[in-house]
């Protein structure tokens, strides 16, 4: 019996459904990099993948599509000439900027840049 009540004080706690929601977005590799660029101001595509070393126009594309579909940025289109488009964040991607800044001090504090980065 002793051993029936050690099981279940290690049950594991069932993850929680925001944090699985939030995860599926933020979890992709580029789109916290994406949304923390488009935290100054809105962007073009061009600066966009100047600010983002190591993305392939194809994925950031993507990305911003999925970005766009989860209502967190927007797309503008400028008709110019010469026709220019941006993105920038929805209402509802720019409330992720506090928690975003937060993610950001965590990480200098507890996984420093190595060397060399």
């Amino acid at each position: 019996m002793a051993m029936e009540q050690t099981h279940d004080s290690e049950q594991c706690r069932a993850v929680d459904g925001g944090i699985t929601r939030v995860f599926e977005v933020l979890g992709k590799r580029w789109n916290g990099p994406i949304l923390s660029v488009l935290m100054g101001q809105p962007a073009h595509f061009a600066s966009l993948r100047r600010a983002i070393p190591g993305i392939s126009e194809r994925m950031l594309s993507d990305r911003l599509a999925e970005l766009g579909a989860a209502g967190l940025v927007v797309r503008e289109v400028d008709e110019g000439p010469p026709l220019r488009v941006s993105y920038g964040l929805t209402e509802k991607g720019a409330a992720l900027e506090v928690s975003l800044r937060e993610l950001g001090e965590w990480a200098k504090q507890h996984m420093p840049e190595e060397p060399g980065c």
